[in-house]
């Protein structure tokens, strides 16, 4: 179970709760520091917010920081959809090309190219659809609620 902290921003009595998630890139877990430039570029760049709405039974109140999973199969599910639907489109393209450029008698890797590149990018949209919809079907779950965070200010 992949688990994630997210904060609560508005809380329904319908059973809903809205909780906003801090999408965090991969810099800062590594020994590089400011060494590296991939740091520089990642700390240029705003953090992203993911906004969604998670069904619940318990009533958390606003800024209340909840402890998020979600299952790594409907993760894992959608990368395997994306990158390697992708690649066999590419080699069924390849090869369809090729049949067809025998049968037309013309130039095989052209063609051979051109049914790569065609069957590459519609299988691409079709996994992106499907990973899409499996994503949007996959509803995280809150594990626990963590409290309120400690304003320090005070």
């Amino acid at each position: 179970m992949m688990e994630e902290v997210a904060k609560v921003v508005a809380n329904s009595n319908s059973g809903w709760v809205v909780v906003e998630v801090e999408m965090k890139s991969a810099c800062n877990h590594c020994d590089s520091g400011d060494a590296c430039g991939t740091s520089a570029v990642a700390k240029a760049f705003s953090v992203k917010v993911q906004r969604f709405s998670i069904q619940t039974e318990g009533v958390f109140a606003k800024g209340e920081r909840l402890k998020l999973g979600l299952p790594e199969s409907v993760i894992l599910k959608a990368a395997v959809l994306v990158y390697l639907l992708p690649l066999v489109g590419f080699f069924i393209g390849a090869y369809a090309g090729n049949l067809l450029a025998d049968s037309l008698v013309v130039n095989q890797d052209l063609l051979s190219v051109i049914g790569a590149a065609v069957g590459s990018v519609s299988c691409w949209s079709i996994a992106k659809k499907i990973a899409r919809s499996l994503e949007d079907k996959a509803q995280p779950i809150i594990i626990k609620s963590l409290g309120k965070p400690i304003d320090i200010a005070q």
